[in-house]
């Protein structure tokens, strides 16, 4: 038994009590918006509503199952990332593999590696971006979200870095048993790669899902807009020359506050969920002992 030092005893507290500051931090505004979501209109404008609801109601939630542009919002994040994560995972993966290899097996290593990371460095800017994407003709579609951000620079150097560590031994053999570098990649490389992969993969549906600004300026009408957009118009920038006298009414009885609650905690409950599957992923050593000498 090795027993741990004052000093080192002194540090654990101490972290100890700051990890727990950094969970408050990050659960107790969560808390707070699903207290919200479920109270009054009249406990949450007195402001009586911190971390438990108060005159619980369900009223909020109710008008969210009727209203069908916040839905179809929902199922176009939906089909964002379920298209969209595993074509930005594909592309990484076939631009990460070759940039992997040494510049003696692959010669037009060195060109190709500026050619993606420059633009990690240097933006065109909004206004080509836009230009770009209007003259490709798939503005006002979904593919107009998916399509510019199927290649990520700073995935690509992950997993680059990742292809880098696993033993090239692995590699020898299999090229001595005659396999070819598409059946190396998908036998050997992603198996022994997961927890790359699910880093990117978590990272890359946050970043689609909690993404708004693309789709504001590419899409046409609301009942194109991605979740998040629509959050962000209805939550930050609510018009409400385009609505109904009947939604008017509506909401000042439910209340714009408790409204907005309720679809901002809904919009995040995919990622809550989605998180924790993704956890048993983010382990190290997997490729320990796949060469035996």
């Amino acid at each position: 038994m090795i027993h741990a030092s004052r000093g080192e005893k002194v540090f654990l507290r101490i972290n100890t009590c700051l990890l727990i500051i950094l969970a408050a931090v990050c659960v107790l505004p969560m808390l707070h918006i699903l207290a919200v979501s479920f109270s009054n209109n009249t406990s949450v404008t007195r402001g009586d509503v911190y971390f438990w609801p108060k005159d619980f109601t369900i009223v909020a939630y109710e008008y969210i199952l009727e209203n069908k542009v916040f839905w179809r919002s929902f199922l176009n994040s939906i089909v964002r990332v379920l298209t969209g994560v595993p074509l930005q995972i594909a592309c990484t993966v076939l631009a990460a593999y070759p940039l992997s290899k040494s510049s003696s097996r692959f010669p037009q290593r060195t060109f190709w590696a500026w050619f993606i990371f420059i633009p990690m460095l240097f933006s065109g800017g909004i206004i080509p971006w836009f230009l770009t994407i209007n003259a490709l003709g798939i503005r006002g579609t979904l593919w107009a979200l998916i399509l510019p951000s199927a290649v990520s620079t700073f995935y690509v150097l992950l997993m680059l870095n990742f292809f880098r560590g696993i033993p090239g031994e692995l590699e020898e053999s299999a090229l001595i048993d005659g396999a070819g570098q598409f059946r190396i990649l998908l036998q050997i490389y992603l198996p022994l790669s997961l927890p790359s992969l699910a880093t990117i993969a978590v990272y890359s549906i946050l970043g689609v899902w909690n993404s708004w600004f693309d789709g504001l300026i590419l899409m046409n009408r609301p009942q194109e807009y991605p979740l998040m957009t629509y959050l962000q118009a209805m939550v930050v920038n609510l018009d409400r020359n385009n609505l109904t006298e009947q939604e008017i009414v509506r909401l000042a009885q439910l209340g714009e506050r408790t409204n907005r609650a309720a679809q901002v905690f809904l919009g995040t409950l995919p990622i809550l969920v989605t998180y924790p599957m993704f956890q048993k992923y983010f382990t190290k050593g997997l490729t320990i002992g796949a060469v035996k000498g």
